[in-house]
């Protein structure tokens, strides 16, 4: 097989590309470079020369690999497969968890949206993702044509790295190009949280969903997501005498095989115990309507902010941190991979310091 470094005309540049030929078969493996038309300075010619010198080494590479057996068509084949086609898989393979399936077919439709899309794997260098970035940034709308908030682009992103990093692993390109591109910078986001007299309010105060207003606690005793809630079964809550209640289960978001002991007056938000593969927390459902019994049962407590089930494992953590307990058992308790992502509520507590201290003034 014979490689040849070759040249093309597109979009206004000229894009660098390998030609392989074998027995009348022709592949082609963009190399994401690109030279100056019409070098005008003495510094565009030195580019365009060290840019065609690191083409010409990437071709004879390529030779010497193909002579070697290590390198052939079969991973050109990978190379000019279509992206978008496999995203759509690995996003059917996050079915399982609800939230980041539904994270991965929003990435996917923003994917389909943008102009570029249709891309190859060999195509999709520092400028593809770039692009995109902005894209995300600048032009892609929500469903009801706003601009995307900054942490959904950061997500979105991320989505796209993910894939790249995992088409790594499947041997379908030999490096994440991503690695060469800066991540969309997170924002801060407000975590709200009840205080612990908030949550004595609540817990006091009438919610049409009993079943939900007792996961809700549960969560704010226990720091569990709700998804992890929703599926909790009986043969998942154990108990002895030497430690109490405790749970044994697997993390639905990270799968994570956890244990982790729980209140011991649990019994009143659990009710009575029923067969292992019944749930806890029978007909328990996420959806707007049961979003604005939260906010119902929270205005009846005296709480007037924006309050969602995922506020309850907030308070969780929070109220843990301002308790006392070191931010190393909460992180644990809560099931976080990392403690960074634990420290966000630390800066929560930092910040309430600062506004108690405050609060007491001298005229001085």
């Amino acid at each position: 097989m014979k490689v040849a470094l070759r040249q093309r005309d597109k979009n206004g540049k000229t894009s660098l590309y390998l030609d392989y030929y074998q027995k009348g078969k022709r592949k082609l493996e963009y190399l994401g470079m690109y030279l100056k038309p019409k070098p005008r300075t003495p510094e565009e010619r030195e580019l365009n020369n060290k840019t065609l010198k690191l083409a010409e080494s990437i071709r004879a590479k390529r030779q010497i690999e193909i002579q070697n057996g290590t390198y052939g068509f079969a991973d050109l084949e990978k190379m000019n497969s279509n992206f978008i086609t496999y995203f759509e898989i690995l996003a059917d393979k996050r079915q399982e968890s609800d939230g980041n399936y539904g994270n991965w077919l929003s990435a996917l439709k923003h994917l389909r949206n943008f102009p570029r899309a249709n891309v190859k794997f060999s195509e999709i260098d520092k400028k593809w993702l770039e692009d995109f970035k902005e894209y995300l940034v600048h032009d892609a709308k929500t469903s009801g044509k706003r601009n995307l908030s900054q942490n959904s682009c950061v997500s979105y992103f991320n989505k796209v790295r993910a894939a790249l990093k995992q088409a790594v692993k499947d041997g379908i390109i030999m490096r994440n190009p991503t690695e060469d591109v800066e991540s969309i910078k997170e924002a801060e986001t407000k975590r709200e949280f009840l205080t612990y007299e908030e949550l004595q309010a609540a817990a006091k105060a009438m919610c049409e969903n009993q079943t939900l207003k007792r996961a809700f606690l549960f969560s704010a005793l226990t720091g569990l997501r709700f998804s992890d809630i929703e599926k909790l079964t009986w043969g998942e809550v154990q108990h002895s005498n030497e430690t109490g209640y405790y749970l044994r289960f697997k993390q639905k978001k990270t799968k994570g095989q956890e244990t982790l002991p729980i209140p011991d007056d649990v019994e009143s938000l659990i009710g009575v115990r029923r067969g292992n593969e019944e749930k806890v927390f029978q007909d328990l459902t996420y959806s707007d309507y049961n979003n604005h019994l939260i906010k119902e049962w929270m205005l009846r407590a005296g709480i007037d902010r924006h309050i969602t089930f995922h506020c309850a494992r907030h308070t969780f953590a929070t109220l843990q941190l301002t308790l006392g307990t070191d931010i190393y058992t909460v992180s644990k308790m809560l099931g976080h991979k990392e403690l960074k992502t634990t420290e966000v509520y630390a800066k929560v507590i930092d910040l309430k310091k600062k506004e108690a201290a405050n609060r007491i003034k001298l005229n001085l």
